[in-house]
């Protein structure tokens, strides 16, 4: 019969060493993804401020002119192909053939209402023409504007009674005809130039002519009406002239 011996002191110690070890090795081996942290997100959160919209519109069926425009307010990153600068004092304004209206904003582009007085060469080209008090207003995307030497401002909403798409009879036509100037730029003067001086003299010459027109005139008879017409427009084309602008 063989007799074995138990040594319990150096059993102990031998476990206790392999206990260490293996605590030891899951230290050294554990991975540097487990060992750190969890890092933050790197997803950005855009500020509600400059949120980019890109599909928002609204119907326009005012005076039935039943068209889709951008939301005013909202952003976008960049023009449409057809826009051109617009300058109004010193500030700049983009407008697009469709008469959508933008504002430079912080890298974006805002869609914005055109300021009160604005001066724009042509009209949108899908615009509805109203009339009040017998006086012709084209609509287009919320804006209204009216005729003027040289091109067409934007007014505040006429008030009255409005005749929408009304006919126009001969004697209206010529006397509305009238109102047109054809403004070449003899000196070769650039857009913006030609921008800035339109407005200038229309300022110059609403003071010498004491006559508006784009607005409704009150008060006035029809021969006052008539004779400030002739002096703004008068007025207009020799500060334009003066500019080195031929003027018809």
């Amino acid at each position: 019969m063989i007799s074995v011996k138990f040594n319990f002191k150096k059993c102990f110690v031998v476990v206790l060493s392999l206990f260490m070890l293996t605590f030891v090795s899951e230290l050294v081996f554990t991975p540097a993804s487990q060992a750190q942290p969890s890092r933050k997100s790197s997803v950005r959160t855009v500020k509600k401020g400059s949120t980019v919209h890109h599909r928002k519109q609204f119907f326009d069926a005012r005076h039935s002119h039943n068209r889709a425009y951008p939301v005013r307010g909202h952003y976008f990153r960049s023009l449409p192909r057809d826009h051109r600068v617009i300058r109004h004092g010193s500030s700049r304004y983009y407008s697009t053939s469709h008469g959508v209206w933008y504002r430079p904003y912080r890298g974006l582009y805002e869609v914005i209402a055109p300021p009160i007085g604005i001066f724009v060469p042509f009209l949108p080209l899908f615009y509805t023409t109203v009339r009040v008090h017998g006086a012709p207003y084209y609509y287009a995307n919320g804006t209204y504007y009216t005729q003027t030497p040289g091109g067409y401002v934007v007014v505040h909403p006429p008030q009255g009674e409005v005749m929408e798409n009304p006919p126009v009879t001969d004697d209206e036509d010529e006397g509305f005809m009238d109102d047109k100037l054809f403004i070449y730029p003899s000196k070769g003067q650039s857009e913006k130039q030609r921008d800035l001086d339109r407005y200038e003299c229309h300022q110059w010459a609403l003071e010498q002519a004491d006559y508006d027109p784009t607005q409704i005139s009150s008060g006035r008879s029809a021969d006052e009406v008539m004779q400030g017409r002739v002096e703004y427009r008068r007025a207009i084309a020799a500060c334009l002239e003066s500019r080195g602008y031929a003027v018809k």
